[in-house]
């Protein structure tokens, strides 16, 4: 297995903890309506239970972005670098003295 490839895939029993970690959480947030409040202790219950699971599973993939957003090409300006404006010499030593 080359080196790249062992780098870019996490490992498969991590991946599948943090996947139904984030699945189960998703579940219990559109389920149980108390935990889409906050606690006093945690805070606010859905960033613990969907949005710290997902951030995990985005981390074990290194913080790719999908293939979608990669493959989009650079937006080029077209048209004449903008230039400062220039005064009259005259401006200039008139100002300086």
């Amino acid at each position: 297995m080359s080196r790249r490839s062992a780098v870019e895939t996490p490992d498969p029993r991590v991946l599948r903890c943090v996947r139904q970690l984030a699945l189960a959480g998703i579940a219990l947030v559109l389920v149980w309506p108390a935990l889409r409040g906050s606690s006093a202790w945690l805070g606010w219950l859905p960033l613990w239970l969907v949005g710290m699971p997902l951030s995990a599973w985005w981390a074990l993939y290194r913080f790719r972005l999908p293939a979608a957003w990669r493959k989009r090409p650079a937006v080029r300006r077209r048209g004449p670098q903008a230039r400062r404006a220039r005064r009259p010499l005259r401006a200039r030593w008139q100002q300086a003295a």
